[in-house]
Protein backbone atom coordinates (compact mmCIF):
# COMPACT_ATOMS: atom_id res chain seq x y z
CA UNK A 1 0.00 0.00 0.00
CA UNK A 2 1.38 3.39 -0.28
CA UNK A 3 0.02 6.94 0.65
CA UNK A 4 1.07 10.80 0.60
CA UNK A 5 -0.45 13.91 2.19
CA UNK A 6 0.00 15.53 -1.30
CA UNK A 7 -0.76 14.46 -5.41
CA UNK A 8 1.03 15.74 -7.98
CA UNK A 9 -1.56 18.26 -8.58
CA UNK A 10 -1.85 19.43 -4.90
CA UNK A 11 0.36 22.49 -5.44
CA UNK A 12 3.46 24.34 -3.64
CA UNK A 13 1.72 25.76 -0.21
CA UNK A 14 2.51 23.53 2.41
CA UNK A 15 2.83 23.20 6.25
CA UNK A 16 6.46 24.67 7.40
CA UNK A 17 6.31 22.07 10.35
CA UNK A 18 6.13 18.92 7.59
CA UNK A 19 6.55 19.78 3.90
CA UNK A 20 2.62 18.45 3.85
CA UNK A 21 0.08 20.86 1.51
CA UNK A 22 -1.90 23.20 3.84
CA UNK A 23 -4.62 21.04 5.47
CA UNK A 24 -7.34 23.34 4.68
CA UNK A 25 -7.41 23.52 1.16
CA UNK A 26 -10.08 22.63 -1.25
CA UNK A 27 -9.16 19.84 -3.19
CA UNK A 28 -7.39 21.22 -6.78
CA UNK A 29 -9.81 21.03 -9.42
CA UNK A 30 -7.40 18.52 -11.29
CA UNK A 31 -8.06 15.80 -8.38
CA UNK A 32 -10.08 13.11 -10.22
CA UNK A 33 -11.91 11.22 -7.53
CA UNK A 34 -12.47 8.26 -9.61
CA UNK A 35 -9.10 7.47 -9.75
CA UNK A 36 -8.11 8.51 -6.39
CA UNK A 37 -8.65 7.78 -3.00
CA UNK A 38 -8.63 10.88 -0.39
CA UNK A 39 -8.67 10.20 3.05
CA UNK A 40 -10.01 13.69 5.03
CA UNK A 41 -11.23 14.55 7.94
CA UNK A 42 -11.28 16.89 11.61
CA UNK A 43 -9.71 16.20 14.86
CA UNK A 44 -11.75 17.07 17.40
CA UNK A 45 -12.25 17.08 21.34
CA UNK A 46 -15.66 17.23 22.45
CA UNK A 47 -17.35 19.82 19.97
CA UNK A 48 -14.11 21.69 19.68
CA UNK A 49 -11.80 21.15 16.60
CA UNK A 50 -8.20 20.64 17.71
CA UNK A 51 -5.16 22.34 15.55
CA UNK A 52 -1.65 20.92 15.70
CA UNK A 53 -2.51 17.97 15.72
CA UNK A 54 0.00 15.45 14.31
CA UNK A 55 -2.48 12.80 12.39
CA UNK A 56 -0.33 9.58 11.52
CA UNK A 57 -1.87 7.04 9.00
CA UNK A 58 -1.17 3.58 9.37
CA UNK A 59 -1.82 0.80 7.04
CA UNK A 60 -3.61 -2.26 7.42
CA UNK A 61 -0.69 -4.12 9.54
CA UNK A 62 0.12 -1.17 12.04
CA UNK A 63 3.23 0.63 9.49
CA UNK A 64 3.24 4.16 9.36
CA UNK A 65 2.85 5.53 5.91
CA UNK A 66 2.32 9.31 6.40
CA UNK A 67 1.79 12.05 8.67
CA UNK A 68 0.44 15.53 8.34
CA UNK A 69 -0.44 18.48 11.07
CA UNK A 70 -3.79 19.35 11.69
CA UNK A 71 -5.16 23.15 10.57
CA UNK A 72 -6.39 25.65 12.65
CA UNK A 73 -9.43 23.99 11.83
CA UNK A 74 -8.60 20.69 13.11
CA UNK A 75 -8.43 19.42 9.22
CA UNK A 76 -6.40 16.69 8.13
CA UNK A 77 -5.80 15.10 4.65
CA UNK A 78 -4.23 12.05 2.62
CA UNK A 79 -3.69 10.79 -0.35
CA UNK A 80 -4.13 6.94 -0.35
CA UNK A 81 -4.54 3.81 -1.79
CA UNK A 82 -7.86 1.54 -1.57
CA UNK A 83 -7.55 -0.41 2.00
CA UNK A 84 -8.02 -0.14 5.62
CA UNK A 85 -6.22 2.04 7.33
CA UNK A 86 -5.63 3.09 10.94
CA UNK A 87 -5.65 7.04 12.07
CA UNK A 88 -3.48 8.11 15.19
CA UNK A 89 -4.21 11.61 16.30
CA UNK A 90 -1.69 12.86 19.19
CA UNK A 91 -1.76 16.63 20.62
CA UNK A 92 -1.31 18.22 23.68
CA UNK A 93 -4.71 17.85 24.28
CA UNK A 94 -4.97 14.42 24.04
CA UNK A 95 -4.62 10.92 21.57
CA UNK A 96 -6.95 9.42 19.72
CA UNK A 97 -7.24 6.00 17.12
CA UNK A 98 -10.00 5.22 14.30
CA UNK A 99 -9.93 2.81 11.39
CA UNK A 100 -11.04 3.87 8.37
CA UNK A 101 -11.89 1.43 4.96
CA UNK A 102 -11.47 4.05 2.28
CA UNK A 103 -12.05 2.98 -1.68
CA UNK A 104 -11.92 5.29 -4.76
CA UNK A 105 -13.42 8.70 -3.94
CA UNK A 106 -13.35 11.02 -0.74
CA UNK A 107 -13.63 9.37 2.59
CA UNK A 108 -14.67 12.02 5.20
CA UNK A 109 -14.14 11.08 9.19
CA UNK A 110 -14.35 12.84 12.39
CA UNK A 111 -11.49 11.37 14.64
CA UNK A 112 -11.94 12.23 18.57
CA UNK A 113 -9.40 12.64 20.98
CA UNK A 114 -9.61 11.28 24.10
CA UNK A 115 -8.51 13.84 26.98
CA UNK A 116 -5.17 13.25 28.20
Amino acid sequence: MSASTTSPAAGPTADASCGAPAQDLPLPPSVDLSKETVISGVVTVGDQPVSGAYVRLLDATGEFAAEVVTSAAGQFRFFAAPGTWTLRALSRVGTGDTQVTADRGLTEVRLALAGS
